[in-house]
C-alpha cells in the first residue's frame, strides 16, 4: 500500500516537524522546497496526500494547487494547505484553488497526524 506523503514546504523547521511526526506514524515522506519541484515530484510519486505551504518561493501554493488539479492522474489526491495564512477568506481561497483541506500553522503536533488521516481514503 502506498503510504507516501509529499510535503511542499520551504521552511526547514516546519518541514522537519511534519516529517518527524508523519514518519513516526508510519508514512513515507518526500519533500520539495518550491512549487515547481513539488509539481514534478507529485507527477512521479502519485502520493496519498500532498501537504502544501501557500507562501512558497517562485510559485505560490495557490498556483501549485491549481496546476496539480489540472493533472488527471492526481485528481483524487488530497491537497492539504498547511499555512500561516489565517485571515478571513484565506481558507476559502485555498479551497477554491484546488485544496481539499486546510490546516493552520503553527501545526499542533498532537493533532496533525489525525487531521491528515481524516483526508485519506
Amino acid at each position: 500500500m502506498n503510504r507516501t506523503i509529499l510535503i511542499i514546504e520551504d521552511n526547514e523547521q516546519n518541514l522537519y516537524m511534519m516529517r518527524y511526526l508523519l514518519e513516526a506514524a508510519g508514512f513515507e515522506i518526500e519533500e520539495a522546497r518550491d512549487g515547481r519541484a513539488g509539481l514534478d515530484l507529485a507527477e512521479n510519486l502519485r502520493p496519498v496526500a500532498i501537504l502544501l505551504d501557500i507562501q512558497l518561493p517562485g510559485m505560490d501554493g495557490y498556483s501549485v494547487a491549481a496546476e496539480l488539479r489540472k493533472n488527471s492522474a492526481l485528481q483524487d489526491v488530497p491537497i492539504i494547505a498547511v499555512t500561516s495564512y489565517a485571515m478571513v477568506g484565506d481558507k476559502e481561497k485555498a479551497l477554491a484553488a484546488g485544496a481539499t483541506g486546510y490546516i493552520e500553522k503553527p501545526i499542533n503536533p498532537q493533532t496533525i497526524v489525525s487531521e491528515i488521516r481524516a483526508y485519506l481514503r
